[in-house]
């Protein structure tokens, strides 16, 4: 039986090696022909040096520059907070590096998805109705229309812990008491609803709360308004219904030129109620019910029909990453994007504190030169916003990416890149601008989870691959967020949030390109409603727009 290999160099100029597994001081680790003895015990996803890095010396992977010495590392010391700190090159504008290796597309060429067709040309893989408030002062509103609207019409969350709960009281009321719950381990099955929808082509409601839309600049409300745009002409998006209190900075004129920005023959149903002028709560809810039944009425009469691979918008995102995310998850993504190029499709990488260290590869990868300044130009700004807030994109690794191999903003940058593919960057996207370009698109959003996916999904995208190697349950209210584990031990402890393992690459049982075309496989199936993702079942929607410069 052949010993798994130990250890991984990711590029070959690199000066350090990656652990693959636990290792022990004083081990004797043989690659390439040569030994190296480790000076400290270092953990699996962490990295020792392979070569005498003075003080201030480079620290090199992926191939470029992530950090530097604080001290004199002798070969085989373990690189940590504590001897190295975050450093990366220079960029500036460069000669154009377009060119790529197209990978082979022959078994996608037919394929089809089934998805929802709309006049505008773009295709959803799902259909929704969403009901959006343009203020905080209307949340409430929108969570008294919830309640009565999923309730009704079958669209309720199963009822999955109200029973556990019950049992519990019960136990309570006993005299065993705290001790037997205490005690006794419980558990209970999904309750699935009794009532099946109404409408049975209409996937679910969905009511976006937020907490902008008045105070705060002019600024901050014209971009919510781009997003929730972004959403209201999405192709999962049936219709939509909007309330208004009337005297916010986000006006409904507002929205609905950003509507036409996105859309100019936007033809959806789209109701747009305002408080100040319906008066009483009664006259304004209701009204507002009776809109929305009859545009789910509309929904309902859309179906599924096939659609070529080239109408899938992929959204590329890393949440809860660790120091396999870069060698597994992102590469095989990053295959996946160049499949869905290859084929005329759209994919968004977004994350821009998390492109820290790459901007010149990336950068010259632009296909125009006015692209490659745009990209540039967001990135100064962007980090320059961060410093004067007090936190540089170099502050940007999570207590949990350290923990687990990412010690500094360019090793974590260097290996979220990959989630891009090889292909040339077609655009470059601000917040909340929309996809309209084939190819690679960047998309300047903030490193957060949600906030990031949030503004894929209003620039277009209708699947988001989603990787982590420490477990997230983030999702999506309108799009299939598709949770992909780095690791098989995530996969193993969190198989009701996982949908996809890839730490089958670690394991050495698959390539990035195999795990590639799995992932492009199941996609597939999911855009056709075949699959559906953990974070949908769970009615993990979560939506949070960027207030920009607030969040790395």
């Amino acid at each position: 039986m052949v010993e798994k290999q130990k250890v991984l160099q990711v590029h070959p100029s690199d000066n350090v090696l990656v652990a693959l597994k636990d290792l022990e001081k004083g081990d004797m680790i043989l690659f390439n022909s040569n030994s190296y003895q480790l000076l400290d015990s270092v953990p699996a996803k962490h990295k020792f040096t392979i070569k005498h890095i003075p003080a201030d010396g480079s620290i090199i992977m992926y191939g470029v520059l992530v950090g530097k010495a604080t001290m004199d590392l002798a070969v085989g010391s373990k690189i940590s907070t504590e001897n190295t700190r975050h450093a990366s090159d220079d960029f500036k504008l460069g000669e154009r590096k377009t060119n790529w290796q197209v990978p082979n597309i022959e078994k996608w060429k037919k394929r089809t998805f089934l998805g929802y067709h709309r006049k505008d040309g773009s295709v959803g893989t799902a259909n929704y109705w969403l009901v959006i408030p343009l203020v905080f002062c209307e949340n409430r509103n929108i969570e008294v229309m919830k309640e009565a609207l999923l309730d009704e019409l079958g669209y309720a969350r199963p009822k999955r812990y109200h029973q556990f709960t019950k049992n519990l009281a019960g136990i309570y009321k006993t005299d065993k008491g705290i001790a037997k719950i205490e005690s006794e381990i419980f558990q209970e099955q999904l309750i699935e609803n009794e009532n099946q929808p109404l409408f049975k082509n209409v996937d679910g409601i969905k009511f976006l709360t937020h907490e902008g839309g008045c105070g705060g600049t002019r600024s901050d409300a014209e971009a919510l308004c781009g997003l929730l745009a972004g959403y209201i002409v999405h192709p999962n998006c049936a219709g939509a219904t909007v309330l208004s209190l009337g005297c916010q900075h986000a006006q409904s004129s507002i929205l609905q030129a950003e509507i036409q920005k996105r859309n100019p023959q936007y033809e959806r149903p789209l109701f747009i109620l305002e408080q100040q002028i319906a008066g009483t709560e009664t006259n304004l809810i209701e009204t507002a019910i009776k809109q929305t039944f009859l545009g789910l009425v509309k929904a309902n009469e859309q179906t599924r029909s096939p659609a070529p691979i080239n109408k899938l918008v992929i959204g590329l995102e890393c949440g809860g990453s660790d120091g396999f995310s870069g060698l597994s998850a992102n590469p095989a993504i990053g295959h996946v994007s160049d499949l869905i190029v290859a084929l005329g499709g759209s994919v968004i990488l977004s994350e821009f504190p998390e492109l820290c260290g790459v901007e010149q590869e990336l950068s010259d990868r632009c296909a125009k030169e006015e692209t490659a300044n745009k990209f540039m130009h967001l990135m100064q700004v962007y980090n320059k916003r961060a410093e004067e807030s007090g936190s540089g994109f170099y502050m940007n690794p999570s207590p949990g990416n350290i923990k687990d191999g990412l010690i500094t903003d360019a090793i974590k940058s260097a290996g979220a890149a990959k989630k891009g593919g090889t292909s040339p960057v077609v655009d470059v996207l601000d917040y909340p601008e929309k996809v309209t370009h084939a190819g690679l698109n960047l998309l300047c959003t903030p490193g957060n989870d949600v906030e990031s996916t949030t503004a894929e999904v209003a620039a277009g995208a209708n699947i988001v691959l989603f990787t982590t190697g420490l477990g997230t349950p983030t999702g999506n209210p309108i799009v299939p967020v598709v949770k992909i584990a780095t690791n098989t031990a995530l996969f193993t402890k969190m198989p009701d949030i996982i949908d996809i393992n890839t730490g089958t690459i670690i394991d050495g049982s698959e390539t990035n390109e195999e795990a590639g075309e799995r992932i492009l496989d199941y996609v597939i199936e999911l855009a056709s409603g075949n699959k559906t993702v953990h974070a949908m079942r769970h009615r993990q929607d979560d939506f949070i727009p960027w207030k920009r410069g607030v969040s790395l």
